[in-house]
């Protein structure tokens, strides 16, 4: 089940990334550290199932949820998962599967069950406490980039951020591509102040207005976001932000961003 989870391939991207585990004393007699590869398959088991982490099978992976819980913090702090998905797109377009001329961006609201830092009253669902992913793709729908704010926060508020956030990808000869040259966006990022900040930047803006009838044909390209969401969101612990901690769940949306982007590699 291991291997189901975390398969080789997968595994040989993330062991180098890890932090050395912290040294054990001399006379101490308590347990070996637990495996980190079957402490990776039980974060991938909740992130893909949406279960808790009580319902960690460690009869079968050898480890326990609460042992998976602190994995995933340990390595969320040593920023083992932007690694993780910064390498693997590295990859990606050293074997030309990006199109990074061209990106879209967009939110998704998800109902925070639990609260914590980064929830706020969702105005798409009755003001209960929730938060919102902003993603960011390219003309393919791979995910570059992603953030989690507040239920109640406005797109537009994290357009410059999550462009400005775009990690430096590698992978062929030359600089590392950081920005694109067109961004699509909807009728949400319609305000010529970040047209203009878009446009400083190198970037030329393609955003639907408001007020505008449909059928301006940016849609065309804007869909390819919709469909990351749906990615993104087959991981059932996604649907639903169960962690009071923002950075533990942004760690599992970059891990599932990590996770799409492996899939989309040759063999």
């Amino acid at each position: 089940m291991i291997e189901d989870l975390v398969p080789d391939g997968l595994w040989a991207q993330v062991a180098p990334l890890l932090p050395a585990p912290p040294p054990r004393p001399r006379l101490h007699h308590g347990r070996h550290r637990a495996d980190d590869r079957a402490a990776l398959a039980g974060i991938v088991f909740v992130l893909r199932h949406g279960v808790g982490w009580a319902q960690v099978p460690q009869a079968v992976l050898g480890v326990s949820g609460v042992t998976c819980w602190r994995r995933l913090r340990e390595w969320t702090e040593a920023g083992v998962w932007p690694a993780l998905h910064e390498a693997l797109l590295a990859q990606m377009r050293r074997e030309g599967l990006l199109d990074l001329d061209e990106m879209s961006i967009d939110g998704s609201h998800v109902r925070a069950l639990k609260g914590g830092n980064h929830v706020g009253p969702s105005p798409v669902d009755r003001a209960r406490p929730g938060s919102k992913h902003h993603l960011i793709v390219d003309a393919n729908g791979t995910p570059l980039q992603v953030s989690v704010t507040g239920g109640n926060r406005h797109d537009v508020t994290q357009l410059l951020p999550l462009v400005d956030a775009l990690p430096a990808i590698r992978g062929v000869v030359g600089r590392p591509r950081r920005k694109p040259r067109r961004l699509y966006a909807d009728r949400g990022y319609d305000y010529d102040l970040y047209r203009r900040r878009l446009r400083a930047r190198g970037i030329t803006p393609k955003i639907a207005r408001r007020g505008v009838a449909h059928g301006s044909g940016l849609g065309k390209k804007r869909w390819v976001v919709e469909r990351s969401f749906a990615w993104l969101h087959q991981f059932k612990r996604l649907r639903t932000r169960y962690e009071r901690q923002a950075d533990l769940h942004l760690g599992l949306l970059h891990l599932a961003c990590a996770i799409i982007c492996w899939r989309k590699l040759p063999g």
